[in-house]
């Protein structure tokens, strides 16, 4: 649970071969220099408590020094989406970036609990990696990295081994967020679950690890300075070859609806339930014997001159918006600040006018600006965020509640959505955020009333007799 970072002093990484400095991208946290052994990895360790209190690290609608987040409820109850932008990760030039998306009875607190907790463990991860691979020689991994050809022919290139341990830090830090939601005391994900889409930028690399249907694209400069949208993710659906392989194999189950053709979902081998609609997911305990992992996919990509900016999304946007579309929107937002706000307005109408008969669902954007820049202070008075939101996001006093934004969603279309009548008297989910507990006043909680789009259809026997609180 704990971590090692740097928040109040910012280290450098002297290279003195060319009598240059250079930023420091050292996988060390904190200390890239030898003389800096007094500080060691426990000194710099800080538990979840104390997340919020990080000044360059925001969770909540605003901004940072190269990015902007915006998160707006749906109307199918609480806000289930999370997001966290997270600068001076591991140094000066590391910026962690990730999206969850949750779905079940608890899956607003799943979410936010990967949000807080998976950054950690990857760090954790990466530390400890660096740690044994300074015992034969200390390595110190830059923003831009060129292998040699004679090096790849004797032994790994760097890029080899800077890949090599950038995926086993991710696999290493899904599993272990996976293992503690299984054990959690007060969180129950047995039919409860979250996506996540995460990126860390070094440098001119980009390292990836998701799990879900929640997505992230890139806008990009083509050859005549034209924006084209590039996906950098896939949407692991569980009508994918390679999934529903895996998932049959595993004696689960996966068809469609009759009246959502569109919407391969996953159930268990004696029963109807509980249609997951993804084939990747944390937590969903009930399928994880019937082939649903936790094992993310990992990519790595070279970032060029003509790469502009990143954007992360669960799939609220994609489900009534193109990467074509989305990217067209946020490279002419009036300010980038408020392209996220933008992004998130623009699927809210696509929804009205695509289902109007439909419950929008959350949304929740990061866009992420490559080089680094962003509008002035003066921008916040523009984009409706108040001083107080602002404020909150370096304070370490967020405000989030349980109920969400009470704004309209936006969105792409992936093919998740689920057309029905609007309910204005389906059930209604009290939340312990303290315990995880939950709570209904009338009726358990049904994943079938009123939802426009529901990632996990139905409610297994489990959850149909209240749990006395802890």
């Amino acid at each position: 649970m704990g971590c090692c970072v740097s928040t109040s002093s910012r280290s450098t990484c002297s290279s003195k071969s060319n009598g240059d400095t250079v930023s420091p991208s050292c996988l060390e946290i904190g200390f890239c220099g030898q003389k800096r052994t007094r500080r060691t990895f426990s000194d710099h360790v800080i538990s979840l408590h104390h997340l919020p209190s990080l000044p360059s690290r925001i969770f909540s609608n605003g901004k940072s020094r190269g990015s902007c987040i915006f998160t707006q409820q749906g109307r199918k109850g609480i806000n289930q989406d999370a997001m966290i932008v997270w600068e001076d990760f591991m140094s000066e030039d590391m910026i962690f970036c990730g999206v969850f998306d949750g779905h079940g009875p608890h899956g607003h607190l799943v979410a936010r609990k990967v949000r807080d907790a998976l950054p950690v463990k990857l760090l954790s991860f990466l530390h400890s990696s660096e740690s044994k691979r300074n015992g034969s020689g200390k390595t110190c991994f830059k923003g831009n990295v060129k292998s040699d050809s004679v090096e790849i022919e004797k032994d790994c290139s760097t890029e080899d081994k800077m890949n090599s341990m950038w995926r086993e830090a991710f696999m290493k830090a899904y599993k272990a967020m996976d293992k503690e939601l299984r054990s959690h005391p007060n969180l129950d994900c047995f039919c409860s679950g979250s996506t996540a889409v995460t990126i860390v930028k070094q440098g001119s690399n980009l390292f990836m690890g998701y799990i879900g249907d929640s997505r992230a694209i890139m806008g990009s400069k083509d050859s005549n300075d034209s924006m084209v949208a590039i996906q950098l993710t896939v949407d692991l659906k569980p009508d994918l070859p390679r999934e529903a392989e895996r998932i049959k194999r595993c004696k689960g189950r996966v068809f469609a609806l009759q009246d959502e053709p569109e919407v391969p979902r996953v159930w268990l081998p004696f029963d109807d339930a509980p249609g997951l609609a993804m084939a990747r997911a944390f937590g969903d305990f009930c399928l994880k014997e019937y082939g649903v992992i936790s094992i993310p996919e990992f990519s790595h990509r070279q970032l060029t001159d003509r790469d502009q900016f990143i954007v992360l999304a669960s799939d609220g946007v994609w489900d009534v918006l193109s990467n074509e579309e989305v990217v067209e929107i946020v490279s002419s937002a009036p300010t980038r600040s408020s392209a996220a706000r933008i992004l998130v307005d623009s699927a809210a109408r696509e929804w009205k006018l695509k289902y109007p008969t439909s419950k929008m669902d959350d949304c929740a954007v990061v866009c992420l600006f490559l080089d680094g820049k962003m509008d002035s202070e003066s921008d916040y008075d523009e984009q409706g965020f108040s001083s107080a939101t602002i404020q909150s996001n370096h304070s370490g006093n967020p405000i989030e509640s349980d109920d969400g934004q009470k704004s309209e969603p936006s969105l792409q279309r992936n093919f998740t959505v689920r057309s029905s009548e609007e309910n204005e008297t389906n059930g209604k989910i009290t939340v312990d955020v303290e315990d995880g507990t939950s709570s209904a006043d009338d009726q358990n909680w049904s994943g079938l009333e009123g939802v426009t789009r529901v990632n996990s259809l139905v409610q297994l026997p489990r959850f149909s007799e209240e749990r006395p609180n802890s």
